[in-house]
């Protein structure tokens, strides 16, 4: 029987059940690879419950530094009996099932295929502990420990992260380190190594390894931020709950102690996108994080806030919807409600980082196109780039970088005479200029409102000013698309006819899939989205391809729709790929799809040649 056969290129997944403890024995592995110089790229599938239900931790190894996820696991450590059966079946031939053998299962509970490595993993724990607890956390470190063997790692690494991890905690090292070696004497002695192995190399560098939801957490403290409301919501609640951690650190003022931040959990959504319109009113930078559900409460205070024109920050950690849908997957699906956020006429900016490093940067220029721009501004991130570690770029921070505040006027300003109209367009480019409250004692005050009004604030109901305030929206909405982060492109190598559009978390897994496709023969050029309104790039790529896939994770193509309502696309011209199970796509999934429309498209009519030109 053949055999899966891989040095630092395969995927390893573990079943586990929820509170189990597996969760940092899971990550203490994924760590150990890491140590030993080999990029890896973990996800954590877990269910919306506290305790008892199945969870998975899916790690894909990778000397290329490929972060997406591949498809197909290699090797399945199945520790869920409730599950068994999904988890088998989901190996590839040829791969690896490792279980407790401490019940024998009978023949039909395996596959022909899969090569088995059964141990003991019960009967050991319980021979050796005899507290519950210690029994199942520590059952978890022994499966690790002889997965070391197994995979031909170096021990000392493992023994490394437990120093660190239990400095001054000499009990709990000793403890850990005892598992461990169990796990790796019983696999030493009974046990084969596998196919698949972990070699030491150097591809690791020097990026970091963090979360999204912390990346933005520490960019909104980098980009200025002062006050954040929030009401917990999954994905998005560590994002405010790391921005306290590191205000706690970077924003007490040394000599008085006092705290230079303001963070309110507020009783619901409604209030704390409340809370962070009327700090921006102020001239606070805030922001608020949540997700899909959170974004439907807060539309009335975000058109307020494009109405207004008050500057607000908003991080959407997206999840499966709609209505609760799946709090613990992700989607793709709130671009929509996001950009057209509010009843009327409102367009919204949107940001689309890839991954940590851009949650990080983009975060931060965020708050600065927000006071630029004086209208709510979006961070679209999701929770396969929020919840899950990443090996990413170090962060980096221009020393001296002052903010942007955009169009504030003074009092030496105003005393001076000059012309203050709170919505008058006197540059062209739609944005007016703003005073922030007590600027000057007699002059600059203007009555802040979301009903219509004249270019200076004065309440009226006339067509015309009307229409006025919203073409300058307008106006300053075309401004938007040369401040955002503009598109990347990636060319083939030879002249295509076909293009690709994608964004956000789909990044990894496109990266990988576009040079599966050119070793292929599939020659596309790519165009990676950053942001909201489109720039004029982005109309152009379209109009050099014949088609053009745009590669998506939601149901409805809301990109695609976004594409043909804003630029005026055929809707022809412009392919989905679509994958919207909760799971992040893949790059496998991408491939097949596009590799079959190229087939179906150059699939000869009757009688007449193979078409060649798309390939």
């Amino acid at each position: 029987m053949k055999r899966i056969e891989a040095v630092n290129d395969f995927v390893i997944k573990f079943a586990n059940v929820n509170g189990s403890g597996s969760a940092s024995a899971n990550e203490l592995f994924v760590k150990a690879v890491m140590r030993m110089g080999v990029p890896v790229s973990p996800r954590n599938i877990f269910p919306s419950n506290i305790q008892g239900l199945p969870t998975w931790y899916e790690a894909r190894v990778c000397e290329k530094g490929y972060a997406g996820r591949r498809g197909g696991v290699d090797m399945m450590v199945a520790m869920n009996p409730q599950t068994w059966d999904a988890d088998v079946a989901e190996v590839d031939p040829g791969g690896y099932l490792f279980y407790d053998s401490t019940r024998p299962l009978p023949p039909s509970k395996f596959r022909e295929d899969l090569h088995v490595i059964g141990m003991p993993l019960t009967e050991i724990t319980n021979a050796v502990y005899s507290d519950p607890r210690q029994r199942q956390l520590f059952k978890n470190i022994i499966y690790v420990g002889a997965l070391s063997v197994l995979l031909e790692m170096e021990g000392g690494v493992f023994e490394k992260l437990f120093a660190e991890q239990y400095k001054g905690k000499e009990r709990l090292l000793d403890s850990n380190i005892r598992a461990l070696q169990l796990g790796r004497e019983f696999a030493t002695e009974h046990l084969q190594p596998l196919g698949i192995k972990v070699r030491r190399c150097d591809n690791v560098g020097d990026r970091i390894f963090v979360d999204g939801n912390s990346a933005a957490a520490l960019g909104c403290v980098y980009g200025g931020a002062t006050v954040a409301a929030w009401y917990p919501i999954t994905p998005s609640s560590s994002v405010p709950e790391a921005f306290q951690k590191y205000c706690d650190k970077y924003r007490v003022d040394s000599a008085t102690g006092r705290n230079n931040f303001a963070i309110v959990q507020a009783e619901d959504e409604l209030a704390s996108i409340g809370m962070v319109v009327g700090a921006g009113w102020n001239g606070a930078r805030a922001f608020t994080a949540t997700s899909g559900p959170g974004i439907s409460l807060m539309t009335e205070f975000i058109g307020l806030a494009y109405f207004a024109e008050i500057p607000v920050t908003i991080i959407d950690v997206q999840r499966g919807g709609p209505s609760t849908g799946m709090p613990t997957r992700t989607q793709q699906s709130d671009l929509l409600a996001c950009a057209y956020a509010s009843h009327g006429d409102t367009k919204h900016v949107l940001l689309l980082p890839e991954d940590p490093h851009e949650c990080f940067t983009h975060s931060a220029a965020a708050l600065d196109l927000a006071d630029r721009l004086q209208t709510p501004v979006f961070v679209m991130t999701d929770l396969d780039i929020g919840m899950n570690q990443r090996l990413c770029k170090p962060f980096a921070w221009e020393e001296g970088r002052s903010y942007d505040r955009g169009k504030v006027m003074t009092a030496e300003e105003l005393e001076a005479g000059k012309d203050f109209g709170r919505y008058k367009d006197v540059d062209g480019d739609g944005i007016p200029w703003r005073t922030l409250p007590g600027t000057h004692p007699t002059k600059g005050a203007y009555f802040t409102r979301g009903t219509t009004r004249d270019p200076y604030a004065r309440y009226s109901e006339r067509g015309p000013d009307y229409m006025y305030n919203m073409e300058r929206l307008l106006r300053k909405f075309k401004t938007a698309a040369d401040l955002v982060p503009q598109p990347i492109v990636r060319q083939a190598s030879k002249k295509a006819s076909l293009g690709v559009i994608y964004y956000g978390s789909t990044s990894p897994a496109m990266q990988e899939a576009l040079d599966v496709l050119e070793q292929e023969g599939v020659h596309l050029d790519a165009m990676r989205l950053q942001a909201f309104p489109f720039p004029e790039s982005v109309d152009r790529f379209i109009a050099e391809h014949d088609k053009v896939f745009v590669v998506e994770q939601n149901r409805d193509a809301q990109m695609r729709q976004m594409l043909v309502n804003e630029l005026e696309i055929d809707p022809a011209r412009l392919v989905k790929v679509l994958h919207y199970d909760g799971t992040p796509i893949t790059a496998r999934f991408i491939t097949r799809a596009i590799r079959q429309h190229v087939e179906k498209t150059n699939a000869p009519a009757a009688g007449q040649p193979r078409r060649k030109e798309l390939v």
